[in-house]
């Protein structure tokens, strides 16, 4: 099976499992997989994440150029810009999902962590989670916002959007949206409780433990 057949394959499986969860409704959300030559394969346009068609799927240039299956979806320059800056990045996962929308919603004090590290594996698969400010979809605008917080941050939060999400593989890209969403969760439950967050020297101590 060729390269391309078998990341195809992947993205809709990823696809179907994250709608299935609840991560992903109607026609909202993309998730793409970079290919050996730096193209990249993504859903189309207004198409269900529960429903993807691996003859379907768009694929573009590095340069951003469309050149094989439906149109890419309009938010495809979000991907664009997170694999420039990320060269070891191979998934991309942009959700809506409803608690992190909730998080990016609200008012921050420290807009560059939105996240506390309630979790060990937050931690070790988001760490920190900057809120990048509000644009209107497709805005072209977001391009250089996105690309200034991937220089350092595999994941972001739209503000009044949703997270955008990369991962060493389509495979680690999945996994970390699901820990950032059912982090975002447990920042909802835990809203006004007393609680105990990671320290600092919990925090290095994972950092040591697990280097990225």
């Amino acid at each position: 099976m060729s390269e391309e057949a078998r990341l195809g394959e992947a993205i809709c499986r990823f696809g179907d499992l994250l709608y299935r969860r609840g991560y992903a409704h109607g026609s909202t959300g993309n998730i793409s997989a970079r290919l050996d030559d730096g193209s990249f394969l993504i859903s189309p346009t207004n198409s269900c994440l529960g429903l993807l068609d691996p003859a379907r799927l768009a694929r573009v240039t590095p340069d951003g150029r469309h050149i094989g299956g439906d149109p890419p979806s309009k938010e495809a320059f979000l991907h664009l810009a997170m694999y420039e800056e990320r060269a070891g990045a191979r998934g991309i996962v942009h959700l809506h999902s409803t608690h992190a929308v909730a998080v990016s919603c609200l008012r921050h004090d420290d807009p560059t962590d939105v996240l506390p590290p309630i979790t060990a594996y937050h931690v070790m698969r988001i760490g920190r989670l900057p809120l990048i400010p509000y644009y209107r979809p497709g805005d072209r605008s977001l391009t250089e916002a996105v690309r200034a917080a991937a220089r350092r941050h595999h994941a972001v939060l739209l503000a009044n959007h949703g997270p955008v999400v990369a991962g060493k593989s389509l495979e680690d890209a999945v996994f970390n949206a699901e820990e950032l969403e059912e982090t975002a969760k447990l920042r909802l439950l835990l809203e006004g409780r007393p609680t105990r967050f990671l320290d600092a020297a919990q925090i290095a101590a994972l950092a040591a433990a697990f280097p990225s």
